[in-house]
């Protein structure tokens, strides 16, 4: 199979990529059952999403250096086979700290599947077939979060939870084999380019660290409410079965629309103005998650996700728009700052959940808003000053 040339390419990308995001996020829908079957509270069981999501966090750019100087084949495999045997153990395993070790280790081999295959692609592929099949990339990675989700809930509710993780080796373990058959045999020499910045100039330049901050702040509140709305629906005021819940997270679609739009968006009102517009509809539809209705939480749930698929968007383009160099370890440390920000918001969140309920989690988010309001605003200012 010639490189870019096929269909073919953009669905091996899609379903390995998919895959391996489906095993992020299995258990978020469940976390009220995994409190309660292994006794502990909100933030412990919270801790098997967080510590994937630290996990990637701490891997991804060590991995992503190996991409550059090795074959993205045994990479895979090894990746492949870490992940495996992890959703393995965890479908086994009756102590919460080996479940929450295992998803640690889970996360520190993802990018090995996800990372070094966007490295690859953009070493092998032509320009005119990159951006379509990065296309099928990122909408991978949304398809993927959505069906761990779905797969946590839905299989818990027929069967036991355990199951989920045997169903997501099977998928990961049939993406793995399409890989390995299906990306062209012959790669280009992995040489590394000398860059003008490093991670430490990129770090210390106030433009391009309010941008980190934003990714940062962004997927700190959004993963913040959803992995305690579970909790929080499940609470007396709403009672709500798993399966009910697992439904609530097909708002998730919403990104795979809102992510194209926001681009379109911004091109026309600029980064910045997109921004301040997502932070706006995302604090009211945290605020609206207060209101005792399950009517109200379904669209609080679909303005979350546009609003943060909106300010995601907008910062990437706004990060590459800044950057005149050193794109990949730029765009590698936003993928940093992206992921601890995931990790930190749950972490935190969780003692909030548990000595304040779901108003300490509003409030928190509430508050980064806040923060990532004044970057929009800053961006706005900086944006009509280069217009002049």
């Amino acid at each position: 199979m010639k490189i870019g040339s096929s269909i073919g390419l953009q669905a091996v990308v899609f379903f390995l990529v998919g895959a391996s995001f489906t095993t992020i996020y299995i258990t978020q829908p469940v976390l009220p059952i995994l409190q309660m079957e292994f006794e502990v509270d909100e933030a412990i069981a919270s801790l098997t999403i967080s510590a994937v999501i630290f996990g990637i966090a701490l891997s991804n750019l060590p991995l992503g250096v190996l991409a550059d100087l090795y074959s993205i084949r045994p990479i895979i495999l090894t990746g492949s086979f870490v992940v495996i045997i992890c959703c393995l153990f965890c479908a086994v395993t009756t102590h919460i700290h080996l479940l929450i070790v295992a998803r640690f280790i889970q996360g520190l081999s993802i990018p090995s599947l996800t990372t070094c295959l966007a490295a690859y692609l953009s070493r092998n592929l032509p320009k005119e077939s990159l951006n379509v099949v990065m296309g099928s990339y990122v909408s991978a990675t949304v398809a993927g979060g959505l069906s761990g989700r779905l797969l946590g809930g839905w299989i818990h509710a027929l069967f036991h939870w355990r199951l989920a993780f045997v169903c997501a080796t099977v998928l990961l373990l049939a993406a793995t084999i399409a890989a390995s058959r299906g990306l062209p045999k012959k790669e280009q020499d992995t040489k590394t380019e000398s860059q003008e910045m490093g991670m430490i100039e990129l770090i210390t330049q106030r433009d391009l660290l309010s941008i980190y901050f934003l990714a940062f702040g962004a997927f700190f509140v959004f993963s913040s409410i959803f992995n305690y709305l579970p909790f929080y629906l499940s609470e007396p005021s709403f009672q709500v079965p798993t399966k009910v819940i697992t439904l609530l997270y097909l708002s998730y679609i919403i990104g795979i629309i809102i992510g194209p739009l926001a681009g379109k968006l911004s091109n026309q009102i600029g980064n910045g103005a997109t921004i301040v517009l997502g932070v706006a509809v995302f604090t009211i539809s945290i605020g609206i998650t207060l209101i005792k209705s399950i009517s109200a939480i379904i669209v609080s749930l679909i303005g979350i996700c546009a609003s943060f698929f909106a300010i995601h968007a907008a910062a990437a383009g706004s990060l590459n728009r800044k950057l005149t160099a050193s794109r990949g370890r730029a765009n590698s440390l936003y993928v940093l700052f992206y992921y601890l920000g995931g990790f930190i918001g749950i972490t935190i969140s969780g003692y909030a959940y548990i000595f304040a309920g779901w108003r300490g989690v509003a409030a928190i988010g509430s508050a980064i808003l806040l923060i990532l309001l004044a970057i929009g605003i800053r961006e706005m200012i900086i944006e009509k000053k280069l217009e002049r």
